[in-house]
């Protein structure tokens, strides 16, 4: 490698950093989070001129391109907030597409937000957006050749419960939703989702019942997911039904926890309080965000079904939302899904069987035929996450 390399290397790390900012504080589609995207994308093009499969390294204050340091950016302050969210090796292959530069730009941004809002917690070790691979120096930092085997995410989603259960503790506490942590839990869910390239659902087991609450919201946010690219939605729609899938459930902080977790069936007063959710979720979030409407309109109206049965009772029946719809399916079945204090879980066959059962009552029909077949052809090769690694208190 020769000096070449350096200043399109630092020209491209320049706007790498720029394309991360930005991202953070615009949404997607805004010209200017597009536009750093493409300026960073054109530098990268511009460093695989020279070198088809660059590789970097961020080693505390030395940012190092193949074996190269670079001089110009010593002291990046950069590299070091890469590399305390997992980003210590960058490797690059040929043919990098402006879609999976912008993929691998929202899992590297979703790290940083989580390791901001969980700075105790380290993250997963290594990960792989399409021929964009990424991790600690440990794991290929000797391996002479840049052919690498594909890496995967290891999934034990300890750093996005710790963020969603502080997330709850945020809202218990009376403080506004914190929106950025929430979409960084959405973008790392979808990153692990694609991790090899093939749609997974990494869902998470509860081990206490008082974790039930964070679990279910990361599942369901999770399964509305892959319904929603099931059925043939975009990118954006998918992350924003993931985002209201997140927080479908946010209103379950103002309910006591005696009622929540207890074992056994409610009395009609509990049963009030607890039916009192949806409306109080969804005034948390429309209260905290107002560019959350559909996360606070999916909130208020996930419980109720197709024949107007459900909570909470619309003074006038009117058709819900079709994010409502398709979140109210993968919600009944995570909960039906699960161990609760009241009863055991039920095996998924008899909660897909139930689904069609409900079909055109409950549930709208073609979300709930789709459901169906998306977990038919998914469960064998989804990951079931049994404990999460290292201290979790839960929430």
């Amino acid at each position: 490698m020769t000096d070449d390399i350096v200043a399109p290397a630092t020209r491209f790390l320049t706007a790498l950093a720029q394309a991360l900012s930005t991202m953070a504080l615009y949404p997607d589609g805004h010209p200017a989070h597009e536009g750093v995207i493409d300026t960073a994308y054109d530098h990268l093009r511009a460093v695989q001129a020279v070198d088809r499969r660059v590789a970097f390294s961020f080693l505390g204050d030395e940012v190092v391109v193949g074996q190269r340091p670079i001089r110009e950016l010593r002291s990046w302050d950069w590299s070091q907030r890469l590399s305390s969210a997992g980003v210590q090796r960058l490797q690059f292959e040929s043919e990098v597409t402006r879609e999976e530069f912008e993929n691998f730009l929202s899992e590297v941004l979703a790290r940083l937000t989580l390791q901001a809002a969980m700075s105790q917690g380290g993250g997963p070790t290594s990960s792989t957006a399409g021929p964009i691979r990424f991790g600690t120096v440990g794991i290929r930092e000797l391996e002479p050749e840049p052919a690498l085997e594909t890496a995967t995410l290891q999934l034990s989603l300890r750093e996005e419960a710790e963020t969603v259960d502080w997330l709850h503790e945020e809202m218990t506490s009376g403080h506004e939703l914190p929106l950025a942590e929430a979409e960084a839990v959405v973008r790392s869910l979808a990153a692990a989702m694609h991790g090899d390239q093939a749609m997974v659902l990494p869902l998470l087991q509860i081990r206490r019942y008082d974790e039930y609450t964070t679990t279910h919201s990361l599942n369901v946010c999770v399964l509305a997911m892959g319904l929603a690219e099931w059925v043939g939605l975009g990118a954006r729609d998918v992350r924003a039904f993931g985002t209201a899938g997140l927080l479908h459930d946010i209103g379950k902080v103002k309910i006591p926890s005696d009622i929540l977790n207890k074992a056994g069936r409610l009395s009609s007063e509990e049963r009030a309080i607890m039916n009192a959710h949806p409306a109080l979720g969804a005034k948390i979030i429309i209260s905290s965000e107002e560019k959350l409407d559909l996360a606070a309109v999916v909130a208020y109206e996930h419980h109720i079904m197709i024949n107007g049965g459900g909570y909470p009772k619309l003074e006038y029946p009117r058709e819900c939302h079709h994010a409502s719809k398709l979140a109210h399916v993968c919600d009944v079945y995570d909960a039906l899904r699960t161990n609760r204090p009241y009863r055991a879980a039920w095996p998924a066959p008899k909660v897909l069987d139930y689904l069609l059962e409900r079909s055109g009552s409950e549930f709208y029909a073609e979300l709930a035929t789709a459901f169906v077949k998306m977990m038919s052809e998914w469960e064998p090769q989804s990951t079931t996450v049994d404990e999460p690694v290292g201290e979790w208190t839960g929430g």
